[in-house]
């Protein structure tokens, strides 16, 4: 007769192998927290400075005008009309705007203004030695653009220096309405009147990225990247392959094997939206923390050119560009690259477009660069997958395998304390419950003992 029972070793056998199959499933789908725990760590800002001097005519006011302007006020206040300070200078800045070809003149002398831009966006680590992804419209600007936003810039600081001379020199402090009105004024001279000229532009790529410190507070990391290989801003295939260098064991995010996601999809879009990284009430300290927005695929559509674009409705903004499109498995489908102008200029909310990872591989190919996860961010991400599902102890031996190969991953000293605190919760907690569960059997204990005792004394009498 054969024994119904199983054998003890291959019982066991079975017990393991269900157990990381169970894990193995779980990680083909991905909760958007698990996804964010995941991938979060390999997301990076990236930072493109263009810096050149601006040099500008110096401008003189007509003292002889101007004079004759005061002298035209003085012979109002003798003819008796009364004028509040603030009216006359009302008056005298009005007369300015409407002539400023008489008070303004150029000299032969130029100020030299030193300028800097920055143009912000998102990209993604695609090997443990720092290949990252990112869109080419983010590190490769238009040079009528660039020079533009100089000459603006030149101009807003020299008219601001201008407007507070003015204010220092008459003891007067502007009004809104004044400040604007003599700003237009400026804005009239220098675009008539006076040139502009840029020299020395210079641009500088950075990718900046969070770790953690020797006490485990988060701390940025700002890196010089030079560019691999890149495409051309839209209409073009907008894609860069930036390289980061000094590091070995990064955390990455995974790409999809499949050309395409399916309309209805989920995804997990990552980035550093200009309305968050910008806003004066959050910490610059948090800046480089990615924020994580979801929606789905709305449609596979074709650019003008005729390759595959990927449409969704996750929230994205100015500064999102280039991150990373995620499905459910966790893997990258695509890069966010543009949205959809409504007429008042705004972007249009929900109705955004993805470049495809097919796209991507493109370049990595003509690059001859292999996307692969790094060991670390596979073991940190069954880490995740554990500590998620609350097996504690196998999440913390896989983040202290982590802390071994990478000292400095993201996140990962906040995983372990948790992780730490948790798990002696679990020991107070199963204490505790022992200790109750050892008082109940005392008590039964002692019931029993009575019960016992009364019962023989019963049966005596």
């Amino acid at each position: 007769m054969q024994n119904p029972h199983l054998p003890i070793k291959p019982l066991v056998t079975w017990i393991v192998v269900a157990f990381f199959f169970s894990i193995h499933a779980m990680a083909q789908k991905l909760t958007a927290v698990q996804n964010y725990g995941v991938n979060r760590p390999g997301v990076v800002m990236i930072r493109t400075v263009f810096s050149a001097d601006v040099y500008v005519n110096n401008m003189r006011l007509d003292s002889r005008n101007f004079n004759h302007l005061l002298d035209s006020l003085q012979k109002i206040d003798s003819s008796g009309a009364i004028y509040t300070p603030e009216q006359k200078l009302d008056i005298v800045l009005t007369e300015i705007s409407n002539h400023p070809n008489r008070f303004f003149k150029s000299s032969l002398d130029y100020i030299k203004q030193p300028e800097e831009i920055t143009s912000s966006g998102t990209g993604f680590l695609i090997t443990s030695d720092g290949y990252v992804a990112t869109n080419c419209h983010l590190i490769d600007r238009d040079k009528a653009f660039i020079r533009r936003q100089f000459i603006l810039s030149a101009f807003q600081q020299i008219t601001e220096a201008n407007i507070s001379a003015f204010e220092s020199a008459w003891a007067t402090r502007f009004s809104d309405q004044q400040r604007t009105l003599l700003y237009n004024t400026y804005a009239s001279v220098y675009a008539r009147l006076f040139s502009m000229a840029l020299y020395d532009l210079k641009k500088d790529i950075f990718v900046e990225y969070s770790a953690d410190s020797s006490n485990g507070s988060s701390i940025p990391v700002k890196k010089i990247a030079h560019v691999v290989v890149r495409g051309q801003p839209m209409p073009g295939k907008d894609i860069a392959l930036l390289k980061i260098d000094g590091d070995s064991s990064l955390p990455t995010l995974k790409i999809a094997t499949d050309d395409l996601p399916r309309v209805g999809e989920q995804l997990f879009v990552y980035g550093f939206p200009g309305p968050v990284t910008n806003n004066s009430y959050v910490s610059s300290e948090s800046a480089i923390e990615p924020t994580l927005t979801t929606g789905i695929v709305s449609a596979l559509k074709k650019s003008v050119e005729g390759w595959p674009l990927i449409q969704m409705d996750a929230n994205i903004n100015r500064g999102s560009s280039g991150g990373p499109v995620c499905n459910e498995k966790g893997e990258v489908v695509g890069l966010t690259t543009f949205g959809s102008i409504e007429n008042s200029g705004g972007l249009a909310a929900g109705l955004n477009f993805a470049i495809p990872v097919s796209i991507l591989q493109e370049y990595l190919d003509s690059a001859a660069v292999v996307a692969s996860p790094s060991d670390v961010s596979l073991i940190f991400g069954d880490g995740v997958i554990l500590y998620d599902k609350e097996y504690y102890k196998e999440a913390l031996r896989k983040f202290k395998e982590v802390k071994e190969i990478n000292r400095r991953f993201p996140g990962l000293t906040a995983y372990i304390n948790d992780a730490e605190q948790r798990l002696r919760q679990n020991d107070e907690r199963k204490a505790s419950m022992i200790r109750y569960d050892l008082l109940i059997f005392g008590l039964l204990l002692l019931i029993a003992l009575v019960l016992f005792k009364f019962l023989k004394r019963k049966r005596l009498v």
